[in-house]
């Protein structure tokens, strides 16, 4: 086996365990779908392993590669960028019929694409979504099994420790990882299941409080009301597949989530984090919201990706999920900034911008896209996170009676 950084080598193929059996959670006879950028491929071929060790009854890898897909990007045709061949959207949508299990490895350079002009991956981006939207909508109403998990990437590392050497860097994003997804010594399975009961002890909460808005206001500038669709779900932890597989769609995780209504958000949201957007920074921006839309916005710097992001489609300017994290998770204690959604966006409260997982409506996996349209759900073929949560961010939910409740202060739930 390669050696990781000097990290200790059994603790990477727990990682991988974890991964496979409470992550995508393998079942037996069950077919599995890797997508792994290639120069991960000692951590991929683990993967495989503890799959097949799982009972899978067939792995099959996807390998990636940035920079070969920068080439793409920067010297295809408009034409070639928006064609996507028959058989690359049918081996995604193929095994999502069949009920597969997919893991998602992630871990590149932030910066990827930077300079790539911005409309080219959006034209990319949006045919893969037609091309699969099978597989896409199955994913999203959790109807399949689904975990995404990251690896350190030399390049990445050095952004989020640009003060130490190549090999310390490494080997200090993985200390961090592995710390993120409870592998710090204990027996990761248990740390996972009494995580997972907190966090579907706060769904709880708010299930049974039935928020019909709720006001988001911090120092910084965040000043902000948006709805909740009613019969809304608070989501957290595990999910149930729709081929009765309970699995942890991210890893980690510290988020508890629901949908928001699409017409109903108004006032300014401000970052508390830079955001990472198809391999380009966008850093210091502010959203204003009116009637549900952004109407106006502004980036210190990646402001033209950050329009690319809007204009993808009519649901991109409008809100797909409403997320709370506590300002001390374990992830914020680090007090690093990851460069990166996965970790980033479970060390701070968030939105996404875009689609919307219609399994945090009462129904909605049923649901039809125009039964979900109607009740506020969003569609779009996006669905891109952004940090806005502070130490001082407070959150009170308004009842249809309009009551007020403070339950979120100073960046903490209240007890």
């Amino acid at each position: 086996m390669e050696k990781f950084a000097g990290v200790n080598e059994e603790k990477i193929r727990e990682y991988a365990r974890l991964v496979v059996c409470t992550g995508v959670n393998v079942q037996p006879g069950q077919e599995i779908v890797i997508q792994c950028p290639a120069e991960h491929y000692a951590f991929g071929r683990l993967l495989v392993e503890e799959a097949y060790r799982a009972g899978a009854g067939e792995v099959i890898v996807h390998w990636s590669d940035s920079l070969c897909s920068r080439q793409f990007y920067q010297n295809a045709s408009k034409e070639r960028l928006a064609f996507v061949p028959e058989w690359l959207a049918e081996s995604r949508n193929y095994y999502s019929r069949r009920g597969a299990g997919y893991i998602s490895v992630a871990g590149s350079d932030p910066e990827a694409f930077k300079g790539i002009e911005p409309r080219r991956m959006q034209v990319r981006n949006a045919a893969m979504d037609r091309a699969m939207k099978e597989h896409y909508k199955l994913m999203m109403a959790s109807e399949i099994p689904w975990t995404v998990a990251a690896v350190p990437q030399r390049e990445w590392a050095a952004k989020v420790f640009p003060g130490l050497e190549e090999d310390k860097a490494m080997s200090r994003l993985w200390e961090s990882i592995l710390k993120a997804v409870r592998i710090d010594g204990g027996d990761a399975v248990k740390a996972w299941e009494e995580h997972d009961r907190f966090l579907k002890e706060k769904c709880r909460m708010l299930n049974e409080y039935g928020f019909a808005r709720l006001h988001y206001q911090n120092q910084i500038g965040t000043d902000f009301v948006v709805g909740l669709t009613k019969g809304h779900i608070w989501e957290g932890g595990s999910e149930l597949a729709g081929t009765g597989t309970v699995f942890e769609a991210n890893m980690p995780t510290e988020e508890i989530f629901t949908m928001p209504d699409n017409r109903i958000a108004d006032g300014t949201l401000v970052s508390a984090m830079p955001l990472s957007y198809n391999g380009n920074l966008i850093r210091d921006f502010r959203l204003t919201f009116r009637d549900g839309q952004v109407v106006d916005y502004e980036a210190e710097e990646g402001g033209e990706v950050l329009k690319s992001l809007l204009e993808t489609d009519e649901g991109s300017r409008r809100l797909g999920e409403v997320a709370i994290v506590p300002h001390g998770s374990p992830i914020s204690r680090m007090n690093t900034l990851f460069y990166n959604t996965l970790f980033d966006e479970n060390a701070s409260c968030h939105f996404a911008l875009g689609n919307c997982y219609p399994t945090t409506v009462k129904d909605g996996g049923a649901m039809s896209d125009e039964e979900l349209a109607a009740v506020g759900g969003n569609s779009s073929a996006t669905h891109v996170d952004f940090m806005v949560g502070t130490e001082d961010l407070c959150i009170t939910g308004i009842l249809e009676s309009g009551e007020e409740i403070l339950f979120f202060e100073n960046g903490a739930w209240v007890k």
